[in-house]
């Protein structure tokens, strides 16, 4: 058995290893910091409000972006340049009274806020939200 074939894939699957728990909140606090403007600002607050609306909420480092999961996927958050997009996979099965999604409307399953600057939360709803994302993964 050739060797080569064993390390290949042994260094591969260390490559894509998920970082801890402690190391994917370093890996948030980061990237906060390397946006530096109010992509930045914004992705603290979402951040914040999630973690306010699910104590238990697990940060995760994927896909090069914050991942906020309970008992699987509640939502990702991603910088752009002219948006802070927080992506629900299952956003489709969520109630949204307040209309808060505006973008990937089109999906069967997921769904997506863009935050452009100067958009202003709203934070109840926002929490509303999240709480029904954990629902949703309840088993």
């Amino acid at each position: 058995m050739p060797t080569s074939k064993v390390s290949t894939a042994h260094t591969a699957a260390a490559k894509t290893k998920t970082p801890s728990a402690a190391s994917a909140a370093d890996l948030i606090d980061a990237r906060i910091r390397e946006l530096g403007d109010w992509r930045g600002a914004m992705l603290a607050r979402l951040r914040a409000l999630i973690k306010e609306a699910d104590p238990h909420v697990v940060e995760e480092w994927k896909w090069s972006n914050p991942v906020w999961s309970h008992n699987g996927l509640i939502c990702t958050g991603e910088a752009y340049k002219k948006v802070v997009k927080m992506t629900f996979p299952k956003g489709a099965s969520l109630p949204d009274p307040s209309g808060l999604f505006n973008s990937s409307l089109d999906g069967n399953t997921r769904r997506a806020i863009d935050f452009a600057e100067g958009a202003e939360l709203n934070e109840k709803a926002l929490k509303a939200l999240i709480r029904a994302a954990v629902d949703v993964n309840k088993p």
